[in-house]
């Protein structure tokens, strides 16, 4: 195993890479696809019609905007805070809403990719004037515990997306749990999950035949290229995705098509890769009630409601302490 020289201070991307790749076996966090690239890449996925993920809760929330606004508001004014809030599309519905009912409140998008939360501000602040929008870069619990030590405005967290389907369950109550730990008697988790479906539907989801996912989960290369001035070739790997219907669980890797060696420049590092070994990138969970029940349970949370769309395939549920 290959680690930097010691007299390198590592930023977080850096040494997550490094003992990533050096372990066994090899993974990559999923965080790391978004940046200016990947965030592009990204809306294209959104807009495909086999990722139902998107459509699916836009629905939820257009069909369901009235009452879900109405719930926001039902306790007095409050910050919006919205965790990894990506391009807000489907945000604009409740902002729209809200707005319409006169509710008062400040929307706080919270995103680690500078790009996304300058374009989210500027599109906010075109389209819906009315709306206070304070936007803020970082990861999830940075924001939130900056926020709740700035005062203690009554919050409504939003956490779209089915984003929690990226961590395993033990993380996942760990991340419910850490937010439980933030949250008053009056406040609201809104969280996005997909639910168990057919099994092809969601292989369809994260293995488009465009090849758009594909070149997605590859950025992840690029962006280590670019940054860590390394030598990927992304021809010699290829986007595998399976799914467990058992588990619920669809993982995504990035399989070495040779044997090879990369060299990470920046860190004077190589990593050496076997034919056909993996780079795990992205898990992607699949819940239905009882296992959402489970995790709120565990984490201290119970839920009060839930919205789902037609097909049944997505559910947004409200979580309370």
């Amino acid at each position: 195993m290959q680690q930097p020289p010691k007299t390198i201070k590592l930023t977080d991307f850096e040494q997550e890479v490094c003992e990533g790749l050096n372990d066994f076996p090899k993974h990559l966090s999923s965080k790391y696809f978004y940046d200016e690239i990947g965030d592009v890449l990204f809306q294209k996925i959104m807009a495909m019609p086999t990722y139902y993920l998107t459509q699916s809760e836009y629905d939820i929330l257009n069909n369901h905007k009235k009452e879900i606004a109405a719930m926001f508001k039902s306790n007095g004014d409050f910050d919006l805070i919205e965790l990894g809030a990506g391009d807000g599309k489907k945000t604009k519905v409740l902002l729209q809403e809200l707005c319409e009912q006169n509710c008062e409140f400040t929307y706080i998008p919270i995103d680690i990719s500078k790009n996304s939360l300058k374009k989210l501000t500027a599109s906010v602040t075109s389209e819906l004037p009315k709306v206070k929008i304070d936007g803020f870069q970082g990861t999830y619990f940075e924001a939130l515990k900056e926020l709740d030590s700035r005062n203690h405005k009554r919050k409504v967290i939003l956490f779209l997306g089915s984003n929690i389907g990226n961590l395993k369950h033990d993380q996942a109550i760990h991340f419910l749990s850490e937010i439980r730990q933030l949250m008053q008697p009056n406040d609201i988790l809104f969280i996005g999950v997909d639910q168990k479906k057919n099994p092809q539907s969601i292989l369809d989801a994260y293995n488009d035949k465009e090849g758009i996912t594909s070149q997605f989960n590859k950025n992840i290369l690029n962006r280590i290229n670019k940054e860590l001035q390394a030598d990927f070739d992304l021809n010699k790997f290829m986007h595998w995705e399976n799914y467990d219907p058992e588990n619920g669980t669809a993982k995504s890797y990035l399989v070495s098509k040779v044997e090879q060696k990369v060299f990470l420049r920046k860190l004077d590092v190589s990593i050496h890769f076997k034919a056909w070994e993996t780079i795990h990138t992205e898990i992607s969970q699949k819940y239905d009630d009882d296992m959402v029940n489970w995790l709120g349970k565990e984490a201290g949370l119970k839920i009060q409601e839930s919205f789902q769309n037609h097909s049944k395939a997505f559910k947004d549920y409200v979580f309370t302490i």
